[in-house]
């Protein structure tokens, strides 16, 4: 029998949605089935079925149930395939045909017709999806007042932001890349863009990061001596320090990632020292004028790119990653002189993570609060009233939005 054209990538889709939803898996985890797909173009099909499946989880499901007598379970494999069905052609804007030609060999053995006749229902009905994704009612109490900007923020995948490594040539890359900037040393293009292909790449002018994620680094300053960036990898808070001036030692405990970092420091010809170690038990030879600690965490403000963190990320791993978080900051203070400049960030979206952890370091940990100004952010992002900076995908959202961060600076006093 012929294979159908297109089920391959279909397939693999289904086994990354699988590997997340049952298994808790990241997509970047669970892409080894797309990866496995011999044509780039299969693989980024792949992986964009699975995140609009992500994306839009719980309007998917009110569609389906709408059109069922009897509710599928969750784990049903019909109503994986029907939420798989919905996307493309909701999202992807594939034809009802081909999503119906692609979809019922995955259901071999199984509820083929069922799953045929409730798309066709839907079809029909000519459905559509909200303009803004219902996110999961335990994720909506957590975020509270802010769920519907977040949500905003979500509804369609990133665009790509590139940092540059001389911000005064901000205008210039604007126009050579063709993109658009949202602050010094910014330049953001459409999503999609072969990253190695454009210009300033092989000079290494710039590194690909979030707008959010440029602020950790900038709000260090100019450098003024030696800089520790730990859980640095792949390593563009090290870049952005060094570009600053900063003499950078570059610390994780990820010998992949270093590697990247490592490359990413050659092709921008750009210096750092650089450690494989765990926080947790590295000591340093001297202290630092500068150390920034960008700490594991639930990650949940990369959601726009990463939207499997709505589905997998609950109390236990918020509380998990806040205690490694606390044990790291702990030891990190430590190394820091008289004088010196302490900055803690998350791109997590959750208060035990960030504002919480802010609250902590100021009644335990001897440091004093040096409260972030707008000088320091990008025009359009405000401090909080405590001097912190917290971020989310709903913030320039008609520009492209934005990862959620949490982010605040403390010094060391000196003695006497």
């Amino acid at each position: 029998m012929a294979k159908t054209p297109g089920l391959q990538p279909r397939r693999a889709a289904l086994k990354m949605l699988d590997a997340v939803l049952r298994r808790g898996e990241t997509l970047e985890q669970a892409g080894g089935a797309a990866n496995s797909l011999g044509q780039p173009s299969d693989r980024a099909l792949a992986r964009a079925i699975a995140a609009e499946v992500l994306r839009w989880l719980v309007d998917l499901d009110a569609l389906i149930d709408s059109a069922t007598k009897q509710v599928l379970p969750d784990d049903a494999k019909a109503r994986m395939v029907l939420r798989m069905m919905l996307a493309q052609w909701l999202r992807l804007e594939t034809p009802p045909h081909a999503v119906v030609a692609t979809a019922l060999p995955l259901l071999d053995g199984g509820p083929r017709k069922l799953a045929h006749g409730v798309f066709a229902t839907l079809t029909r009905q000519e459905v559509t999806l909200p303009e803004v994704p219902t996110l999961p009612p335990a994720v909506a109490e957590r975020w509270g007042e802010r769920t519907g900007a977040i949500a905003a923020g979500i509804a369609v995948p990133p665009p790509l932001d590139l940092a540059l490594k001389a911000p005064a040539e901000t205008d210039h890359w604007v126009e050579k890349l063709g993109g658009t900037s949202l602050a010094a040393g910014h330049v953001r293009l459409p999503r999609g863009s072969a990253v190695e292909d454009l210009p300033g790449y092989e000079q290494g002018a710039w590194w690909v990061q979030d707008l959010a994620a440029s602020i950790v680094a900038n709000v260090c300053g100019a450098g003024a001596g030696r800089a520790l960036d730990l859980c640095a990898a792949p390593g563009g808070k090290t870049m952005a320090l060094a570009a600053a001036g900063w003499q950078v030692t570059a610390l994780d405990n990820n010998a992949r990632r270093m590697l990247r970092l490592r490359e990413n420091l050659a092709r921008t010809r750009l210096d750092a020292q650089t450690a494989i170690a765990d926080v947790l038990e590295w000591e340093p030879e001297e202290k630092f004028a500068a150390i920034l600690l960008d700490a594991p965490c639930t990650a949940t403000g990369t959601c726009r790119r990463h939207p499997e963190v709505i589905h997998r990320i609950g109390p236990r791993q918020i509380a998990e990653a806040a205690e490694l978080q606390r044990a790291m900051i702990s030891r990190a203070v430590d190394w820091l002189e008289p004088g010196g400049v302490f900055v803690y960030a998350v791109c997590s979206l959750e208060a035990e993570e960030g504002e919480e952890q802010a609250r902590w370091i100021d009644s335990e940990l001897g440091l004093e609060l040096l409260p972030i100004t707008t000088t320091d952010l990008p025009e359009g992002i405000e401090p909080t009233p405590e001097g912190w900076v917290r971020t989310d995908p709903g913030m320039f959202n008609e520009a492209g939005g934005m990862d959620g961060f949490f982010i605040a600076r403390w010094h060391k006093p000196k003695a006497g």
